[in-house]
């Protein structure tokens, strides 16, 4: 019954999509799509996939991160979900406290505030007291471990039917996601578990500068309830008034975000993988919070290796050394030959360097969008399970400076951050002892703002532009803007 409902949901939006290929669903050319169809039509599938519950606004915002399968505008508006959760009814809440802590929330509370301050997919924060501080509650939405069963098992079903007609790699990229999906809820739904990843992170982080993440109060966790230090701030991309007063500086703000994730990704290998600006806050001395670590990925040594030498590779133009990363990654669709990813690798180095600004390559995206929806069909690149979130993060800081500095750079801007780190990044990843010195200058360069590039470009924007009927029309548009393709 749920898929059927599903179903019936999803399937004017299906229909449409086949549309532009097939103009009568069962013959015919494509029909012609313009820049704001595809814009309408994205809203409307964020709207649609809001109304059919958490599950799958918590899938949307991992398909936000595939830009290799789904093309602008249609992974903002997934990504802009996160923002649309409606908040559960506060006697089921107060039944699930009770049910946690053996009384109600107004007696096991020094105080428990029933209105909520933030409503996400799996769950709902409340504020309270307790032992004299001021804390949040997080408490996991009733009943949701049966329903995301229920729509796991739907999705599948659904998958296993549409599959054989839809095009294999598309296919590939659903299941994955969605095999991504199913192995990472359970920790999330188990708030026992982000209670010890936040309390890991929060070591990693005790010694850093500008970097605050909350204290888990652990005499208060439970399977479906999480106590945490309550700490005030704004969302990261809500910082105007405080920059026109001049209380924070963006740049100062955007360079911790980079540090942080750089340590976590390339130097702790414990990975903060739910990146959205509603899980990183800012206080009004410009200290970076970062919230919510239901969703956090061990990055094995043998993978953060993998993505320094592909950084490294594009650096120094080496096509074929980046092909190596490509396969070494996972990025390479089964079939392609290595002389395709070396054509592509050539061109994606190209475009790595370019210095338009972020409004410009989406307008471009936007200008392309009918072909963008024709090539991906056959592209060559896929993107694998253990890279979505890096592919996330990437997203999460082009985005943050985009907002704030239209001409934004991430290969300029990371370079002195990642100098800053060069030694402890070789050091966690066993090829460089302590007192060893190496080039860094010559060999790193822009080495976080290239891997943002390789993470992003690579599977996302290079998946769509670089490929198929497109190619011609971006190359020439890279020779109009001086990029050098």
């Amino acid at each position: 019954m749920r898929a059927a409902a599903i179903l019936l949901r999803i399937l004017p939006l299906l229909a449409s999509f086949r549309r532009d290929r097939e103009r009568w669903l069962l013959f015919g050319g494509p029909l012609p799509r313009s820049a704001p169809f595809h814009t309408a039509r994205a809203e409307r599938l964020a709207r649609t996939l809001a109304a059919m519950g958490p599950t799958f606004i918590k899938l949307a915002q991992l398909f936000a991160g595939r830009r290799d399968i789904i093309p602008e505008p249609y992974v903002s508006a997934l990504g802009s979900l996160a923002d649309r959760v409606p908040p559960v009814a506060t006697a089921a809440i107060v039944r699930t406290l009770t049910a946690e802590y053996g009384a109600p929330p107004e007696r096991y509370f020094e105080h428990f505030d029933p209105a909520p301050l933030a409503a996400a997919s799996l769950g709902q924060v409340h504020r309270a007291r307790i032992d004299g501080r001021d804390v949040v509650v997080k408490v996991l939405r009733p009943h949701v471990e049966r329903l995301v069963a229920a729509d796991i098992r739907a999705a599948r079903t659904l998958l296993d039917w549409f599959g054989p007609r839809l095009h294999a790699p598309h296919v590939d990229g659903l299941r994955t996601v969605l095999d991504e999906f199913e192995r990472r809820v359970a920790d999330e739904m188990d708030f026992r578990q982000e209670a010890r990843f936040a309390t890991a992170v929060r070591a990693n982080f005790a010694a850093t500068p500008g970097v605050r993440i909350p204290e888990v109060l652990a005499p208060h966790v439970r399977r479906r309830a999480l106590v945490l230090e309550y700490m005030e701030g704004r969302r990261v991309d809500r910082l105007d008034e405080w920059i026109a007063e001049g209380r924070v500086r963006p740049d100062d703000v955007l360079r911790t975000i980079m540090e942080l994730y750089v340590q976590m990704m390339l130097v702790d290998g414990l990975f903060h993988a739910d990146p959205h600006p509603g899980n990183v806050l800012v206080d009004e001395h410009g200290t970076v919070i970062l919230l919510d670590f239901g969703m956090v990925v061990e990055v094995p040594v043998e993978l953060r290796r993998a993505l320094v030498r592909t950084v490294f590779a594009s650096i120094r133009g080496d096509a074929e050394a980046v092909t190596d990363g490509f396969f070494a990654l996972g990025l390479v669709a089964p079939g392609t030959s290595r002389e395709t990813m070396v054509q592509l690798a050539t061109q994606l180095v190209a475009l790595s360097r370019q210095r338009t600004t972020a409004t410009e390559r989406m307008e471009v995206m936007m200008q392309l969008a009918d072909e963008v929806m024709a090539t991906l069909y056959d592209f060559p690149v896929l993107l694998p399970g253990h890279l979505v979130y890096f592919a996330r993060t990437a997203a999460l800081i082009e985005g943050l400076g985009a907002r704030y500095d239209a001409r934004f750079n991430a290969v300029g801007f990371a370079s002195p951050i990642v100098l800053r780190l060069r030694g402890r990044i070789l050091e966690s990843l066993g090829e460089l002892g302590p007192g060893e010195a190496i080039d860094w200058p010559e060999l790193i360069g822009g080495t976080l703002g290239d891997l943002v590039a390789v993470a992003k470009r690579a599977v996302g924007e290079a998946a769509r532009v670089l490929g198929g009927r497109m190619g011609p029309a971006v190359l020439a548009w890279g020779r109009r803007n001086g990029s050098g393709v």
